[in-house]
């Protein structure tokens, strides 16, 4: 299911990127610099990324930010998220509604103005997710939430069922809403898009994947209109009473 164009991410290039398919990969939608040209890395690479972090890439009140459990080896040798081939993040994005067109780990920065953003539970990068230990996660998990209350997006989505059910404390977790909310903003749960997570064909993740992005473009909607007319309303009042009596 491709649930583009049943609503936009309420950014002005979101709009003109929905309507210029076609705009060459190689230039940001902001126009400040070039997205670096996709490039593989050499086995010596893979191996000395074990340990590396990835670059947070975040904004404040983003529609969504999505929480991958760590980086695998290829996307930190990259410094990309969600880098390795074969990972169906991307496809799943763009099936979902997210982006225009189908986007490269080294297009990752034009998210940012549809209000998408990436970011890790664990920094350092290993060869599975399964090589992290609980305790981890957990501490991944607090600084996530620290990280939400500061950046306040509207919703969070963690890319995987098992790590949110260890860093929330929910055991009966599933996909999709989540009853508490996690750092203030609402909290989503998606299947791990890796590869290696055969319980879901691409299809049924960008159905799920769309299904977050009208509940989260909904609501970012309903947040900023009545933060408006909040704002609205205190200046009428503040007018009022500095009025000549």
């Amino acid at each position: 299911m491709n649930t583009r164009g049943v609503e936009t991410l309420l950014h002005p290039r979101y709009c003109i990127l929905m309507q210029n398919n076609s705009a060459p990969a190689a230039k940001s939608a902001k126009g400040i610099g070039r997205v670096p040209a996709p490039w593989k890395p050499t086995k010596a690479q893979l191996l000395a990324s074990r340990n590396k972090t990835v670059p947070d890439l975040v904004a404040k009140n983003l529609v969504v930010l999505f929480a991958g459990i760590n980086p695998g080896l290829y996307t930190a040798a990259i410094g990309r998220h969600f880098g390795r081939p074969g990972n169906r993040f991307w496809p799943a994005l763009f099936g979902g509604g997210f982006t225009p067109r189908l986007f490269s780990p080294f297009e990752e920065s034009l998210l940012l103005d549809l209000k998408l953003g990436i970011t890790n539970l664990v920094n350092r990068a290993t060869v599975r997710a399964d090589e992290l230990t609980d305790d981890e996660l957990r501490a991944g998990g607090q600084r996530l939430e620290a990280k939400v209350k500061r950046l306040r997006p509207t919703v969070v989505a963690f890319a995987g069922i098992h790590p949110y059910r260890i860093v929330s404390g929910v055991k009966d977790a599933h996909v999709g809403l989540q009853k508490p909310l996690f750092g203030g903003s609402f909290a989503w749960v998606l299947p791990n898009p890796s590869g290696l997570n055969a319980h879901y064909l691409p299809a049924q993740l960008a159905q799920l994947f769309g299904e977050l992005r009208l509940f989260a473009v909904a609501q970012h909607s309903h947040r900023f209109s009545a933060s408006q007319k909040s704002y609205a309303t205190a200046s009428r009042r503040v007018s009022t009473e500095n009025s000549p009596r």
